[in-house]
């Protein structure tokens, strides 16, 4: 039970810490006033992240490296550069 006060302080410390990060975080832009690029460049890479996560699935289910490789290398044909569908995209 002594140790119940630092545990405590140390989770209020925690969330005050989180607070003052997410207040001085910019307010993110809205939908109006992205430019086609930007809009672009946003659903390219949430079809790389899904590809990455596609790939993930696949390897927990069991699946060979291989195939699993050979299924991202699919979903990122003409929208990523790289052999493994690196986070760097065509512009």
């Amino acid at each position: 039970m002594k140790f119940l006060p630092q545990a405590l302080l140390i989770a209020l410390t925690l969330s005050a810490t989180g607070a003052l990060q997410a207040q001085s975080q910019p307010a993110p832009a809205t939908a109006k006033s992205l430019s086609e690029h930007v809009k672009t460049d946003i659903s390219r890479h949430r079809a790389m992240a899904k590809a990455h996560e596609d790939a993930a699935r696949c390897l927990e289910s069991g699946e060979s490296e291989e195939r699993c490789q050979k299924a991202l290398l699919a979903a990122c044909r003409g929208l990523a550069i790289g052999k493994y569908c690196g986070l760097k995209h065509e512009h």
